[in-house]
């Protein structure tokens, strides 16, 4: 079928190339017209939210703090004067409700105003952040200094994008130069994932409306399609050169790249976009949002892969197989000639197949070794911490982290960790609703709670508990869960703990509660597809096993950066800090896929040649010879992409960049090099073991010894390769 689809493509290149480029502009002139906006709640379902739009709807916005710091005491009237004059911008901007009275610290030199608006964060226009910040940075000197802070500050001083991508398409260009030595062959794989990630990204926006997602989104998808789109292109593009160098036809090596190259990358595909879908089972809407986001991005990449790039090959003929000027200038030929006979290849064994008999040589010992290095890697995993990051996060030299620093030196860590206590109340209810103030500041963890306000018709009322210590400690969080499960329940009201903080520890939980159903969904649909195409339990078994351990990996790597700060400061880190709760999910369904890109890709070639050797050893040597230049290509275009996360200033996305850039790393090289060929070797026949009564439940088979002996018929194509 895929072999067909390639053939159709490349007959019909041009119209090919012109329902792709018109289709993908059509998206975009859409996605500028009708695309939904970002939406950065991760609260979902909130009754004590709910409460307060109903009742405080003056209150039911997002809150900005304007932080100040005087050399002068706060109090005296010059500095007085001064404060007033800053808060008229404040007060006259257009979604702000109220400003509240100026609070100072128990030392005279810091105080606070809190800025109240009517709309969530995520629905203040970005020029509006931008102003008030200017505002702040412009009454700011002769010895005082304001500084604005919250998550619209935070996101208008550093938002999510940047040149991330640029620099990720650069490397990737890069990589794919020195591969190839070819402009020619490197076009080819950027410009299919280019216009992958162009569509995908345009659907994102547009499938917004059903599933909302955040702001970061686009970023992680569009780096993501960018490593896949890249690697999947590759693969195909260094099995049609391959087949070309065999003496094939241009066609008829399009059809085999397509047919052997083209399944894997299917494959691969499928496996990410599972991966990506199995966030559903948690069930929370912007993870929902994100999980669509990136599984519509790489699919569209696969199928750009399967049917655009058959198209562009049609454009190139047999020029791929020739040698380029640049080999020579790098002083090394990468690709011996068209007419080269394949078997003059075989007399001098691949450095890779070389390296497969060494490690087959000594499986058990291989095998123990590159075991010990992913444990060691992986033991800082023991003790991760899991938190969404507050302030204390943000770049250093930022108005956020200003107001951070500020109001923890005059309020303590815990100001900027507020629980909002939310309940519905009756004329009668005065008593137990003070009684419920006291039992919350008598809770351990609690620095101080507000009085009750009552909204205007009395039924509901307001209260703000600070604990003493900051958002991304671990004692709040268990502060939180204490403050829910005992102290609200007694009180006798209908009281809810809200607000962005609780909603955060409420989010862990969840988190926690559902990640084991997470990866048991992801698993065991990875193992049918794999059985599927590999028509072996063993080999399904392993692969989900070995992608368990690259993931494991990643988690140690980046427990051991982020929270005890091993070369932070290298990956932009400014300081240590937990790793973010949702970080964790979004590595294990993204890698857990990717992982898979090598090891389908891998396991296709020694299937394709165990099909034709029959002997399972020399299969595994000869496929990893196959394949070892063009894996350590995709891997080294995958760490790069993955790494330029880490140009971005949010911290979250810096996690995931550099969790997935140390996963790849570890599979590419302990995993496929060392751990693959040594468990294989162990395992001999038992590799391809796969029961009867399985195999009859299984869909029927492709027809793989065709496939594996395709190289060798004679070319179905007898016109000229560039028809």
């Amino acid at each position: 079928m895929l072999g067909g689809l390639g053939a159709a493509c490349y007959r019909h290149r041009w119209l090919t190339v012109v329902i792709w480029v018109a289709g993908v502009a059509c998206l975009i002139t859409l996605w500028l017209q009708f695309g939904a906006a970002a939406d950065n709640s991760f609260t979902g379902s909130d009754p004590g939210q709910a409460l307060l739009n109903e009742h405080f709807a003056a209150q039911s916005g997002d809150t900005l703090t304007l932080a100040i710091r005087s050399e002068e005491q706060i109090t005296a009237p010059g500095i007085q004067k001064r404060v007033t004059r800053a808060l008229a911008p404040f007060r006259a901007a257009p979604h702000v409700t109220g400003v509240s009275k100026l609070n100072v610290a128990a030392d005279g030199h810091i105080g606070y105003v809190s800025v109240q608006f009517n709309i969530q964060g995520s629905d203040i226009p970005g020029s509006e952040a931008t102003a008030l910040i200017n505002d702040a940075r412009a009454a700011s000197g002769n010895g005082v200094t304001f500084s604005l802070g919250g998550d619209v500050v935070d996101l208008a001083e550093t938002p999510y994008g940047g040149p991330s991508n640029g620099i990720g398409v650069g490397a990737a260009a890069i990589v794919l130069l020195i591969a190839f030595g070819s402009l020619l062959a490197m076009g080819l794989p950027i410009a299919t994932a280019l216009l992958g990630i162009g569509s995908g990204l345009s659907l994102i926006a547009l499938l917004g409306h059903v599933f909302p997602a955040p702001s970061f989104s686009p970023i992680v998808a569009a780096l993501i399609g960018l490593g896949v789109g890249v690697d999947y292109a590759l693969f195909i593009v260094t099995r049609f050169r391959s087949e070309l160098q065999a003496g094939a036809q241009a066609e008829q090596a399009v059809v085999t790249a397509m047919r052997t190259a083209g399944r894997a990358v299917l494959t691969a595909g499928t496996t990410v976009v599972i991966g990506m879908l199995g966030l559903l089972v948690l069930r929370q809407t912007l993870l929902n949002g994100v999980a669509i986001a990136a599984a519509a991005t790489v699919a569209m990449t696969v199928l750009a892969s399967l049917t655009l790039l058959p198209a562009l090959l049609g454009f190139t003929g047999l020029r791929l197989a020739r040698p380029s000027r640049l080999n020579t200038f790098l002083g090394r030929r990468v690709f011996r000639g068209a007419r080269t006979p394949a078997r003059s290849a075989e007399k001098k064994m691949h450095p890779a197949e070389r390296w497969a008999r060494v490690v087959q040589g000594h499986p058990v010992l291989a095998a123990v070794l590159a075991a010990a290095v992913i444990v060691i890697l992986a033991a800082p995993a023991l003790s991760i911490k899991l938190s969404m990051p507050d302030e204390s996060a943000q770049a250093r030299g930022t108005m956020g982290y200003a107001s951070y620093a500020t109001m923890a030196q005059g309020f303590g860590p815990g100001f900027d960790a507020p629980l909002i206590v939310a309940a519905k109340v009756t004329p009668a209810d005065g008593a137990a609703l003070d009684s419920l103030r006291v039992s919350i500041q008598g809770t351990p963890g609690i620095a101080e709670v507000t009085p009750p306000v009552i909204s205007r018709d009395g039924q509901a009322a307001l209260m703000i508990a600070y604990p003493t210590t900051g958002e991304q400690d671990a004692a709040t969080n268990a502060l939180v869960n204490r403050l829910e499960d005992t102290v609200l329940p007694r009180s006798g009201l209908t009281a809810y703990l809200t607000g962005p903080n609780a909603a955060n520890v409420s989010f862990t939980n969840l988190i926690g509660e559902r990640l084991p159903l997470l990866i048991g969904v992801v698993v065991a649909l990875s193992l049918v597809l794999l059985l599927v195409v590999f028509r072996s339990v063993v080999i399904a078994v392993k692969a989900a096993l070995m992608n368990l351990l690259s993931v494991c990996a990643a988690y140690g790597v980046l427990t051991a950066v982020t929270q005890w700060g091993w070369l932070g400061h290298v990956f932009g880190f400014p300081e240590k800090m937990p790793v973010t709760t949702w970080v964790p999910v979004f590595l294990f369904v993204i890698l857990f896929g990717l992982s898979m890109d090598y090891e389908v890709f891998l396991l296709s070639k020694i299937r394709e040649e165990y099909d034709r050797l029959g002997d399972s050893s020399l299969a595994v040597g000869r496929g990893l010879a196959a394949t070892a230049r063009v894996i350590s290509a995709a891997a080294a275009i995958m760490v790069v992409v993955f790494l330029s996360f880490d140009l971005t200033p949010d911290v979250s996305v810096k996690q995931i960049g550099l969790g997935l850039a140390a996963a790849v790393l570890v599979d590419a090289t302990v995993v496929r090099l060392v751990l693959v060929p040594a468990v294989m070797e162990l395992l001999g026949k038992a590799n391809w073991w796969l029961p009867g009564w399985l195999d009859r439940l299984l869909p029927a088979a492709p027809a793989r010894r065709a496939e594996a002996l395709g190289a060798d018929e004679p070319p179905a194509v007898t016109s000229a390769g560039t028809r």
